[in-house]
């Protein structure tokens, strides 16, 4: 698939790009997506929706939420230092 952008646009999906330091490619399809998958009028929005833009953004481990070993100690008290 090809696509032609008008000049200010292309300037900004590659602005962007850099900030996110990914490619135009990515840019672009995160953007369809959040227009094609935002809820319609009416609807509320999922956890996903709404923190889609985060999702990937951060570095970590990739099985943070199925490795037991992350997991604990999860939901206790911590205890802080008088």
């Amino acid at each position: 698939m090809s696509l032609k952008l008008p000049k200010l646009l292309l300037e900004r999906v590659e602005a962007e790009a850099r900030g996110r330091r990914s490619t135009k490619s990515a840019v672009i399809r995160n953007c369809v997506e959040q227009v094609l998958l935002r809820p319609k009028a009416g609807r509320k929005a999922s956890c996903l929706h709404l923190m889609g833009d985060l999702i990937g953004s951060q570095r970590g481990p990739k099985d943070l939420s199925s490795n037991k070993a992350y997991l604990k100690g999860l939901g206790r008290e911590r205890s802080h230092p008088h």
